[in-house]
């Protein structure tokens, strides 16, 4: 039981970090309220869940070949350009509501998935320490177990998940239009500084 709740905290540890995802995630929980928030963070982790499942089956030699990353560089970046500038367009027409009438969750849903799909630092990410961890876990337990381990980290990424809509949704009973205006801006900036960074990468592989 031990190993296991060692690997709910190293998912736990893999979602903590600040990126696109939380951003936009804090951004959803504040604007619409817990659930519009916990279900993007259900997207993203569904498309985690795809990857890890690719690393299981072996793919992720496929993803190392330079036009793949190219094309996964450029669609992270028109993913979160795009959201980016959403967000922007719409930063002045914020009213706070009691009610989740003005979010969809199934578009919730799609946003945070393909922002994690679309995502090649998330890619390369758990290419890097799920492909790691699974090569070391691999010549000390047989399928079964690593399939038990490999949804103790699915359990910490969806934990996180919970928190991180909480935390956003118990903001928003804090702040005025204003505030949230200003908070939706700095959200929306760095969506699209993410993304410029995606496409620059994009270049980077273009022009070797």
């Amino acid at each position: 039981m031990g190993v296991f709740f060692s690997y709910v905290l190293l998912g736990l540890s893999l979602a903590a970090p600040i990126g696109p995802i939380n951003a936009a995630q804090m951004d959803k929980g504040i604007k619409h309220g817990f659930l519009n928030a916990w279900v993007l963070g259900l997207g993203s982790v569904i498309a985690d869940i795809f990857y890890m499942l690719l690393v299981f089956l072996g793919f992720s030699q496929f993803i190392e070949i330079p036009i793949v990353k190219m094309f996964l560089w450029l669609f992270g970046f028109f993913v979160l350009v795009y959201t980016g500038v959403e967000g922007l367009l719409g930063a002045g027409k914020i009213v706070l509501s009691k009610g989740n009438r003005d979010a969809s969750l199934s578009k919730s849903f799609i946003t945070g998935f393909f922002m994690s799909i679309s995502n090649p630092l998330t890619i390369l990410f758990w290419l890097g320490i799920y492909g790691s961890v699974l090569a070391k876990t691999a010549t000390m337990y047989e399928h079964t177990e690593l399939l038990y381990f490999s949804s103790a980290i699915i359990l910490g990424l969806v934990i996180w998940d919970v928190c991180m809509a909480a935390v956003a949704s118990s903001f928003r009973k804090l702040l005025t239009t204003k505030l949230l205006t200003i908070i939706t801006i700095i959200s929306s900036i760095s969506l699209i500084g993410f993304g410029l960074y995606f496409g620059l990468e994009a270049l980077k592989i273009f022009m070797n």
